[in-house]
């Protein structure tokens, strides 16, 4: 697996901006497709973005598309997610998440960081 920290999140007001990022270690990161998932209190984990390995695929959850974009520096061995337009709705603990399928769905991906909060105000 590779290991995952999640950095960037904070508090915000409506319409402000957040630049997460992603730092990878242990196996190769660019072996891997990663995503971006965000989990809400008493909801369940849902996807926000997904890159491919070498970023040349990228998928956006409706609610985030034309706002979010997600990126990775392999070279870096870095993956960001820059969310724009933020809205309350958008409050979560968002995860980013490694994986050698490129997929909606959370549980095809088994490394997995810890998660930053984000937390957009009215």
């Amino acid at each position: 697996q590779v290991q995952l920290v999640e950095s960037g999140g904070g508090l915000v007001q409506t319409g402000a901006s957040l630049r997460l990022s992603c730092a990878a270690s242990g196996r190769t990161f660019s072996n891997y497709h990663m995503g971006w998932f965000r989990q809400a209190p008493g909801k369940e984990r849902e996807f926000v973005a997904a890159i491919s390995a070498r970023g040349l695929t990228r998928s956006y959850a409706d609610s985030v598309k034309g706002r979010f974009t997600i990126s990775r520096d392999n070279a870096k061995n870095t993956g960001y997610l820059q969310m724009n337009s933020l809205k309350p709705e958008d409050t979560a603990l968002y995860y980013c998440a490694t994986g050698l399928r490129i997929t909606t769905d959370y549980t095809a991906y088994d490394g997995w960081g810890q998660g930053t909060q984000v937390t957009v105000s009215s």
